[in-house]
């Protein structure tokens, strides 16, 4: 029984560590088609060290009070897009590894994203992600209202070798929104830790103290 308990919290602990680089960003907190810039380095957000280019701007749903013409996104009320320039940048200057995803809608015109080995989209380009047209809300059905032309929201990512520390989310400005950015895993998360890794975590910690109180007994 020892053995079975000690197996379980090493593997609960093992699972928990190798999800402990996936950092997932939802944009809530930044105001309406405010800069995000620095709010993930340093900013009023949590500081992973994510820096954004100046087109890069938050967008918070019509349906709560913002001005974007969307709904039925992963998380919250706030996506990332870009008004003017040629698209989103972000550097990460101490690099992630295994994959990049993210949600996105674009309803109008296609886009693309590619990662990078530098910073600025510089170096090697490490993987491209193409993103075809999605489909219209107005007409697509539960869980858009049908009020919002954004809608629904597709997950897609890429895995990759190597280090990356920058991305460049492209396409016709205004007409793209990506959501649940997802950096170390090539499926983009819901932006909420998950309870069953925190019970897995739990378990496996009572685990190896049962086992260690029970070996000093």
């Amino acid at each position: 029984m020892r053995r079975v308990f000690l197996v379980f919290a090493f593997v609960a602990v093992f699972a928990l560590a190798a999800n402990a680089g996936v950092v997932t960003l939802t944009f809530e907190g930044i105001g309406d088609e405010a800069p995000v810039g620095n709010y993930y380095n340093g900013g009023a957000g949590t500081n992973y060290g994510i820096q954004f280019g100046v087109d890069s701007l938050a967008l918070i749903s019509e349906a709560d009070g913002g001005s974007g013409n969307f709904d039925g996104n992963p998380s919250g009320d706030t996506i990332l897009f870009f008004l003017s320039g040629p698209g989103d940048v972000m550097d990460v200057a101490a690099g992630f590894t295994t994959g990049f995803s993210f949600y996105y809608s674009a309803p109008v015109y296609a886009g693309s994203v590619s990662v990078y080995s530098g910073l600025d989209g510089a170096g090697t380009d490490l993987g491209d992600i193409a993103l075809p047209l999605t489909p219209n809300g107005t007409s697509y059905g539960p869980p858009c209202s049908g009020s919002y032309t954004y809608c629904p929201w597709i997950p897609i990512g890429v895995s990759f070798a190597g280090t990356a520390e920058s991305v460049i989310f492209t396409g016709t400005a205004d007409y793209i929104g990506f959501d649940n950015v997802t950096l170390g895993a090539s499926i983009p998360g819901n932006g909420t830790p998950e309870p069953g890794a925190f019970s897995l975590l739990g378990l496996g910690l009572a685990s190896l103290v049962m086992y260690a109180r029970r070996k000093k007994a």
